[in-house]
């Protein structure tokens, strides 16, 4: 009798929580109390590969363009950095990468994370969440070998028989607040094998040799290692893709799914499909933004057939602004992957940093809407947290503001965001405010741009002897005129800001 009783209050219970956690659409359908959230990441892509806003693309996006058309775009969103792994880190982690780190994880670099890093997975898992991250990781593991691998000046080199393959995999994402992982790593690092939560699919048993594979572009992109044999680095985009799909089609409208699909395109090493291949006329790269944008336009599918599609906010940005061959692009193709801005991937420059970004929520952000206020990745953090009623404490997403505000098209007076603090490389800082900013370095250069493409733009190159930078971008988003020398109060009270933000203490701004 009182075991009869256990299982019935914990059925009642069970049926309680059920209805905590759940809601009924305005179909009638039920669904989960918090909606789904699907982030994809793309690799790469500059501000100008979208084309809903460049309109002198020599390639179509009309899938992204699609959910620009369905939800909000932001026309001045911004990465933590203009390198991959540091914008990784903050966009998980709700804070700045460069109080943590700089520098990309190289080839079997350990993790980035700390112990109790605050986590948008765990805080997710936190609230109900089934989580799951599909594809690059590229924030480090910690990897057993089985006798001591050679050090590089960056990151670690050792033979297939060095790595050990059949224990698991200790620090990677799962250890990070996500219940699933599938990928590659990173496409152009080894190992060139998949794995699956903390475990090899296949153990990579050979050294790299990508003999008989044509690589368009950036084929030096692939660092010695080891490989599986018979790997095909141009099956990893459709198979990641696939995984995403079967892991869409599996969830269900009681119980809200994350999912960080961080795509491995369009970085260098440029490896479109055969069925992509001549669909731009940006050469192989456009072809390769061309699949890109039809992996998204897949996951949506996907969503829409799981009858997911109108309880998921669906975010699409990329890491940062576009690779060196970018200039090249220009010459040969007359597009331009950063659009109007200066610089790229790298840079301190806008082209470095300011990237696309849109955010779809059916029923919750008007269609076809427009934000041009400043915004980084770092807010998604803090805009879940609301999202899902989660209590941010002063250690928690430190430098996240919630983006509620915006996506609800709500009128303020006040600024969203006092400033912005950019850097790539350490000791190279900018500082946004409102139409300002300020490059507290003689240059934002770090990608060296060609004296061809100088001159036909008319920008002025900066010795090392000069004082420092600031632009209105309002007025100037192409960063020409240099007015450090007209505006030295200007100049002096950002500086003193940014001196404030790199020195305050690890907790909430």
């Amino acid at each position: 009798m009182k075991r009869t009783m256990k299982i019935w209050v914990a059925v009642l219970l069970v049926a309680f929580v059920n209805a905590l956690t759940t809601s009924v659409n305005a179909s009638g359908k039920k669904h989960s109390k918090y909606p789904n959230v699907v982030i994809i990441y793309a690799d790469d892509m500059g501000y100008g590969d979208a084309s809903f806003q460049n309109k002198e693309a020599k390639l179509n996006t009309p899938n992204i363009d699609r959910l620009a058309n369905e939800g909000m775009a932001f026309t001045d969103a911004h990465s933590s950095s203009g390198i991959c792994s540091p914008s990784r880190f903050a966009l998980l982690t709700g804070q700045y990468h460069w109080r943590r780190m700089h520098d990309i994880v190289w080839a079997f670099g350990p993790s980035v994370f700390k112990k109790d890093d605050f986590t948008i997975p765990r805080m997710l898992k936190e609230k109900g969440y089934s989580t799951a991250c599909v594809g690059k990781w590229h924030l480090g593991w910690e990897w057993e070998f089985s006798s001591e691998p050679t050090k590089l000046k960056r990151g670690f080199s050792c033979t297939a028989d060095q790595l050990v393959c059949d224990q698991p995999i200790k620090d990677g994402p799962l250890a990070q607040g996500f219940d699933y992982y599938f990928g590659d790593g990173t496409i152009n690092f080894p190992p060139y094998a998949f794995v699956e939560n903390d475990r090899f699919v296949q153990a990579p048993t050979v050294a790299l040799d990508l003999s008989g594979k044509e690589i368009p572009e950036g084929h030096w992109e692939f660092r010695k290692g080891p490989m599986v044999k018979d790997w095909d680095p141009y099956e990893v985009l459709p198979t990641l893709t696939s995984k995403v799909e079967d892991y869409i089609g599996k969830q269900s409208n009681e119980q809200p799914f994350f999912l960080y699909f961080a795509l491995p395109c369009p970085h260098a090493p440029i490896i479109p499909n055969k069925e992509f291949v001549g669909k731009s006329n940006a050469g192989a790269y456009g072809d390769f933004v061309v699949q890109t944008d039809d992996v998204v336009g897949r996951v949506v599918k996907a969503l829409e057939k799981a009858g997911l599609d109108e309880n998921t906010i669906i975010i699409f940005s990329s890491d940062n602004g576009p690779e060196l061959y970018a200039y090249d692009r220009v010459s040969n193709y007359g597009h331009r992957s950063m659009g109007q801005l200066r610089g790229l991937k790298r840079d301190t420059w806008e082209g470095g940093h300011r990237v696309p970004f849109v955010v779809k929520w059916p029923g919750k952000v008007k269609p076809s809407t427009v934000c041009n206020e400043v915004v980084s990745q770092i807010d998604i953090a803090a805009t879940l947290a609301d999202i899902v009623d989660y209590k941010l404490t002063d250690k928690d997403a430190l430098d996240s503001y919630n983006l509620m505000p915006l996506l609800r098209n709500k009128k303020h007076d006040t600024p969203y965001r006092e400033a912005t603090v950019q850097n790539t490389f350490k000791d190279r800082f900018a500082i946004r405010v409102g139409d300002w900013v300020l490059i507290d370095s003689y240059s934002g250069e770090h990608t060296r741009m060609p004296e061809w493409y100088g001159e036909r733009q008319s920008y002025e190159t900066y010795k090392k002897t000069n004082p420092g930078l600031l632009y209105n971008l309002k007025e100037d988003p192409s960063q020409h005129n240099n007015l450090f020398e007209k505006h030295p109060d200007k100049v002096k009270e950002m500086r003193e800001l940014l001196k404030q933000y790199r020195e305050s203490e690890m907790t909430r701004q």
